[in-house]
């Protein structure tokens, strides 16, 4: 079976490993990957947006399953091309991938179908959006409505803060013409969870639940960024807040897709915010989470090709997935400067050679040149571990960072801090003291289900 995988960062390799674990033995083409890719698939010299080379190089090859890692190309209507050229592709169409690519949109869209989410406002005018903000008052979120690689997202707690960012946006055009309207939305407090459920349309089977870390610094401080470090599963999504975010958020998402006549194939990324009313999005990404990915599914316990295959025959229901008992943690590894500026072609040191059990670092920004593994993104390595629970996997991923070097790598020393927190707190120990009670965090999905009748 031949599999071709588009994109060339962390996510992508991680999708590529865990492909060609299957026992159906895929030759795998990535598109462009990058030097850690190389070594599991045939990296190709076309770019991840270059939706005609790509459609060409399938339909040469007889690609058997085309599978999608960025959003960019499903915003370019890759999978319509794709299927109207009858390749098996892995992906939303262009209009599905509107829950990602419109914020406006998916804010619309989650007020039809009554999916609970922050109250919000829609502009396209600065001067508006900035008296809008002076009469509400701040902390406030200003977001553009369209792709911004996950930078357009910004927390503003002054009135101030927030007139800037919505300048910055519409005005000076730092994400360009995805700031052409902006969405202004209530800030929520809460913690945040993410939940990636694979659909094939009209049904859906939930993964493991995670934890991104936006903030570039500790204590989650300072701009947002793609994510600096993610781990799984996060135990505030317990089992029945799993079973509320199914009823309330997967669910009705799921169905009013389809109802209103762009059914969503592919995997459907809720973003939470664990709110004192219960969970509310955030955001829906509509691929595989980066760095999430690279935290589900080395727990992921069942043939993974087999899964993106049923979602695109749509022979999901009824599945039973397996998943490890065990928690993993992901490391980002940065350049100096990201998510702003940043230099490239750094030499990496300390990649050669076996590292520990269950440890595996996954490439985000690198490319090989004379037989030397230099940076080449914002985002260089994830460094992932397993562990028997979230504190084993955090001194298993930090020995193995602590390994890794390059000129200004700048890394998050308090990934799962939360976890750990809640670890310490329902530890035997505390427990047996009567302090707190075992929340018994479950959030690891598994089970296939549907639209209501």
């Amino acid at each position: 079976m031949k599999i071709l995988v588009v994109g060339g960062g962390g996510r992508e390799h991680t999708l590529v490993w865990k492909i060609a674990q299957s026992p159906m033995a895929p030759q795998i083409y990535a598109a462009p990957g990058n030097a850690g890719i190389s070594e599991l698939a045939q990296c190709l010299p076309i770019p991840a947006m270059d939706v005609d080379g790509l459609l060409a190089f399938a339909r040469q090859k007889r690609i058997d399953l085309t599978v999608v890692g960025p959003e960019l190309p499903l915003e370019q209507g890759i999978v319509d091309k794709f299927r109207e050229a009858k390749l098996t592709i892995f992906g939303p169409s262009r209009e599905a991938a509107l829950l990602e690519t419109s914020k406006v949109f998916a804010k619309d869209f989650m007020v039809r179908h009554q999916i609970p989410t922050a109250d919000y406002s829609v502009f396209t005018s600065s001067d508006e959006a900035c008296r809008y903000v002076q009469r509400h008052g701040a902390p406030v979120v200003v977001k553009t409505d369209g792709l911004a690689a996950g930078k357009g997202s910004i927390v503003a707690e002054t009135v101030a803060d927030a007139q800037a960012a919505i300048r910055q946006i519409m005005e000076e055009r730092a994400f360009g013409s995805a700031g052409e309207r902006v969405v202004v939305e209530e800030f929520m407090e809460g913690e945040e969870a993410s939940i990636l459920a694979l659909v094939d349309g009209e049904n859906y089977l939930t993964m493991i639940s995670a934890q991104d870390h936006k903030r570039i610094y500790e204590g989650d401080r300072g701009p947002n960024t793609g994510g600096m470090g993610a781990y799984a599963p996060a135990p505030v999504i317990t089992e029945d807040v799993m079973a509320e975010v199914e009823d309330r958020i997967l669910r009705p998402a799921v169905c009013g897709m389809a109802r209103e006549g762009y059914p969503f194939q592919g995997v459907l990324y809720a973003g939470l915010m664990m709110t004192k009313a219960g969970p509310r999005v955030v955001e829906f990404n509509c691929r595989f989470g980066d760095p999430e990915t690279q935290v589900i599914l080395p727990l992921l316990e069942h043939d993974f090709l087999e899964l993106l295959l049923a979602v695109c025959d749509g022979t999901l229901p009824g599945r039973q997935v397996r998943w490890s008992s065990a928690a993993a943690v992901c490391v980002v590894m940065a350049s100096a400067g990201y998510p702003g500026q940043y230099q490239r072609g750094f030499a990496i040191q300390g990649l050669g050679g076996p590292f520990a059990e269950d440890v595996m670092v996954f490439h985000a920004g690198t490319r090989m040149q004379d037989a030397q593994i230099l940076t080449d993104g914002g985002r260089v390595l994830g460094v992932t571990a397993m562990g028997a629970n979230v504190q084993e996997a955090v001194s298993r991923v930090y020995r193995a960072v602590e390994r890794i070097s390059f000129p200004g790598a700048y890394f998050r020393g308090d990934i799962a801090h939360r976890a750990l927190a809640r670890e310490e707190r329902f530890s035997p120990d505390c427990v047996a003291r009567g302090v707190g009670q075992d929340p018994r965090p479950d959030g690891r999905g598994g089970d296939s289900s549907h639209c209501s009748p």
